[in-house]
């Protein structure tokens, strides 16, 4: 099976907006056709829907966190390598777990598409 490759898309709205700068002509909004509307609506709607996890789990880490140190006052104490435990949870927890969030909901992003 060959692999399909995948390009950038972006919304007709920036294009035009890119494309007004280069010209002073008159332009027009482009429409799609009937059926690529309707795909890429049901598209969307399911990106969307597929999104809402990936998004509450990544509020449930950023808000959850004075939470943990609330139910543990300990980690201001406790040290690693000389810094206090709160402060690495605050400073490099967050990052590494947002990125695998996104890398989780890009690849259910890519599946809905392969899929339609």
């Amino acid at each position: 099976m060959s692999k399909i490759r995948r390009v950038a898309v972006t919304s007709p709205q920036t294009r035009l907006a890119h494309a007004r700068r280069r010209s002073r002509h008159r332009w027009r909004v482009v429409r799609l056709p009937a059926g690529d509307t309707q795909r890429a609506t049901t598209l969307y709607r399911a990106q969307r829907r597929s999104g809402v996890p990936a998004l509450l789990l990544m509020f449930a880490l950023l808000l959850g966190l004075p939470g943990v140190f609330a139910l543990f006052p300990g980690l201001d104490t406790a040290r690693l390598l000389g810094i206090p435990v709160s402060w690495l949870m605050l400073a490099v927890l967050p990052y590494p777990a947002m990125a695998l969030l996104a890398r989780w909901q890009l690849r259910r992003a890519e599946r809905l598409e392969d899929d339609e």
